[in-house]
């Protein structure tokens, strides 16, 4: 099992996962990362644009392992 950070980013705003989180195969990573946003899509302003939000996936040495854009957010953006 290995510990993988979940930062999300527009480029301009962040929102950084200093904790991390054990993910037992790198198969599981993207379910994660979906997890991820949607969280954050859920806990923060409904009326963001959330199309270009991605969720960047780190390992402890600080390596990107996966880049992963937010999905169904466009959605919620246009019904606020």
């Amino acid at each position: 099992m290995a510990r993988y950070r979940f930062h999300c980013t527009n480029g301009y705003e962040c929102v950084f996962d200093a904790e991390g989180a054990d993910v037992r195969a790198p198969a599981r990573l993207a379910e994660r990362a979906r997890r991820v946003a949607q969280g954050v899509m859920r806990d923060l302003d409904a009326r963001t644009d959330w199309s270009q939000w991605q969720v960047t996936v780190h390992d402890l040495k600080g390596r990107r392992v996966l880049l992963q854009p937010f999905t169904g957010g466009e959605d919620r953006a246009l019904a606020a």
